[in-house]
């Protein structure tokens, strides 16, 4: 069953979209051009809003040859009725359009705007020509839709690097997707248009949230155009942008709570030179409300472990420096006494952890458990345990080991590897870095919205674990408890930012953030809600 991550938003794919225009045309009945006028007229007031009053506003209009044009035929009339200056320049003869696009154009020659065929010419050009050598104010991008893949076109490549050029002097406003720009992948193939703002059409696409498109679409406006919500539903996206919403999973303290009814995480991990790691894990898991925090290590790294901080127990293992198989034997009459396991913090990659880790994931009745860092490392090696674990937490680096590709093609699909790995491997993944991706097995997939330089620091993502199995243990299901942990994680993030701007925060910095962080979050919905939405129910919010 899908996880119910309440207030996530919808991010289609051009597929995903394209089906519910489908669905919206010719099984629910409403006509194409109705859908039209509503994106077009949506992209003329985002425009006017930000630019003020049209009169005189000098705005040039590029209509690509598909319904991306059709909706810039119809922001051209638009910004023509509030009285801007338009020029309407479409890159194929008019004769090739069709339907909606083709009554569009139409009615924009009715109107009596100036309308022209680019052909060969630069946009450039004709524009400064038209304006006797001044720049337009305005340019809308409506050349390339979201179903644009693969690499530009010579042509295209023309046309994205002449609205480039005029972005110098003028605001560029991209309808749905900047032209050039991947709509899945958030990717340019080698160019796009590099907008101020996009105008997302009744939801913003995946390609456009991904963190690496940002310098590509500028801000983004998301406005309705008319599709019934129901059809979304019906067939949601499957991946969903988190919100402040998230929040609204974290567990509500109860006044007679005990810090056994809290959860107690055990932290197995640590070795020579690598003592911090399950520290911090510690830390983030008591920092994210558990009652108890146990580290599980090699007996002797014990007191190094625990040195200053008596808020963390240990349980030493054996009395040695080394994990080895035998030390999962002395841990397993234990187990019985924690409420989740974060496994790996610096659990070190001598054989001896190879062997422990191996024991350890043979045990039955497991809690619940957390793969990470150095776990990860030896899943690779042995991914039928994956499945033992209810959550993973690559980077890319370690996202590349498991898939045995290298981080560059990881990198370069985020959602489509973390969902890739959470299906083949039987566990949620969270892939991290900037717009970390959560995968659940079933296909469901939410991404993060934070792209924060300071939580790219050693030992961030130790905290992350620790914060994620704190939840588990307070009863999460898996998906949740990833999503939450790595939201949460991202407002800490934001909060130690705020202090440290040029960097130089620390990891343990991060944690000690933690217990306030959500305080932002609550703000939006400072009750919390009595039941929970799926990504796919809550498209009308």
């Amino acid at each position: 069953m899908t996880c119910r991550i309440p207030h996530a938003l919808p991010l289609p794919t051009p597929a995903e979209m394209a089906a519910w225009d489908h669905a919206a045309i010719h099984e629910f009945g409403l006509r194409q051009e109705v859908l039209m006028e509503a994106a077009g007229r949506a992209a003329a007031d985002v425009a006017l809003d930000i630019l003020g009053t049209a009169p005189g506003l000098r705005a040039l209009v590029l209509a690509g040859g598909g319904n991306n044009g059709g909706d810039a035929f119809v922001a051209a009339r638009h910004l023509a009725d509030a009285g801007a200056q338009v020029l309407v320049l479409h890159t194929v003869p008019a004769r090739r359009y069709r339907g909606a696009a083709a009554v569009n154009l139409r009615l924009a020659r009715r109107m009596g705007l100036p309308v022209a065929c680019l052909g060969a010419r630069d946009p450039e050009a004709v524009a400064r020509a038209h304006w006797t050598g001044a720049a337009p104010d305005l340019v809308v991008d409506g050349l390339l839709g979201t179903g644009f893949s693969g690499p530009l076109r010579p042509a295209a490549r023309g046309w994205t690097g002449a609205v480039n050029r005029l972005g110098r002097e003028a605001f560029v406003l991209a309808l749905d997707i900047p032209s050039g720009l991947d709509g899945a992948t958030g990717h340019p193939d080698p160019e796009a248009v590099r907008a101020d703002a996009t105008v997302c059409f009744q939801a913003a696409k995946l390609g456009t949230a991904l963190p690496e498109a940002g310098p590509w679409t500028g801000e983004l406006y998301v406005e309705p155009i008319g599709i019934p919500g129901f059809l979304i539903r019906r067939a949601p996206a499957r991946t969903a942008l988190l919100t402040a919403g998230t929040a609204l999973l974290a567990p509500q303290p109860d006044p007679l709570m005990h810090k056994g009814r809290a959860g107690h995480v055990l932290v197995v991990g640590g070795s020579r030179g690598l003592t911090g790691a399950p520290l911090l894990a510690a830390l983030g898991a008591l920092r994210g409300g558990a009652g108890l925090a146990t580290v599980a290590c090699p007996g002797a790294l014990a007191a190094e472990i625990r040195s200053g901080r008596p808020d963390v127990m240990t349980l030493p293992l054996g009395e040695g420096r080394d994990w080895s198989a035998a030390l999962a034997a002395e841990l397993a009459p234990a187990l019985g006494r924690f409420a989740a396991v974060a496994l790996g913090p610096g659990l070190g990659r001598e054989p001896g952890a190879g062997e422990f880790l191996r024991a350890l994931l043979a045990l039955p009745d497991l809690p619940p458990l957390l793969a990470d860092a150095d776990a990860l490392f030896w899943l690779a090696q042995a991914p039928g345990l994956a499945a033992r674990a209810a959550v993973l937490t690559p980077h890319p680096g370690e996202a590349a080991r498991l898939t045995g590709a290298d981080s560059a093609a990881v990198q370069a699909d985020r959602p489509g590897t973390a969902r890739a790995l959470a299906a083949r491997l039987g566990a949620v993944v969270a892939l991290k870095g900037a717009g970390t991706v959560v995968a659940a097995p079933d296909g469901a997939a939410w991404l993060a919205p934070f792209a924060v330089p300071a939580l790219a620091v050693a030992g961030s993502g130790d905290v992350l674990s620790g914060l994620t199995a704190a939840l588990l243990a307070r009863g999460l299901a898996p998906a949740e408890a990833a999503c939450l942990g790595v939201y949460w994680h991202g407002l800490a993030g934001e909060a130690v930012q705020a202090r440290a701007p040029l960097r130089g925060a620390l990891a343990s910095e991060i944690a000690a953030a933690l217990p306030r962080a959500l305080l932002s979050a609550f703000e939006d919905f400072p009750q919390p809600a009595p039941t929970t939405l799926t990504p796919e129910d809550d498209t009308d919010a």
